[in-house]
């Protein structure tokens, strides 16, 4: 238990490693579809920026919510991310976190314009407070601003 150093990066992972269909399948199965640079690192549906990661898939990015680190056992698996000193985003998956780990998660689960994965009373907090950021930043008043003369 614990043990994260010998479990795989997947529940089965591939005989063939190079094997780019089943990188790119997992990628999208763990949520690695973020825009890749140069482009900025906003959620394609709310707009909200993010923190980008690289995954371990060539190619694929991550966004996770920015400023939340999380305790990992609070959070339901393969939902758990990661940074490992190189930099570069882990999902955990099924591994069970260590006493006092901490994780970041997919801002995927926490998008205000997507529709809920579960019904963690802290994750729909956290979505109802980034559909207020979003609204604040995004939905302006169309009349324009009132006359202070």
């Amino acid at each position: 238990m614990g043990d994260t150093e010998s479990a795989s990066p997947c529940p089965d992972p591939p005989d063939d490693h190079s094997d780019r269909l089943t990188g790119d399948f997992l990628a999208l199965l763990e949520g690695a579809t973020a825009p890749r640079p140069p482009a900025p690192p906003d959620c394609p549906f709310c707009d909200l920026p993010q923190d980008r990661y690289a995954t371990g898939y060539a190619g694929h990015w991550i966004l996770l919510e920015p400023r939340i680190l999380v305790p990992a056992h609070t959070v339901p698996p393969r939902r758990r991310w990661i940074i490992t000193s190189t930099g570069t985003a882990l999902n955990l998956w099924d591994a069970e976190p260590l006493p006092g780990a901490a994780c970041r998660i997919p801002h995927r689960i926490a998008c205000p314009r997507l529709e809920p994965e579960d019904h963690w009373p802290w994750v729909t907090a956290l979505r109802q407070h980034n559909r207020r950021r979003s609204q604040r930043l995004f939905d302006l008043p169309e009349e324009g601003l009132p006359d202070t003369g």
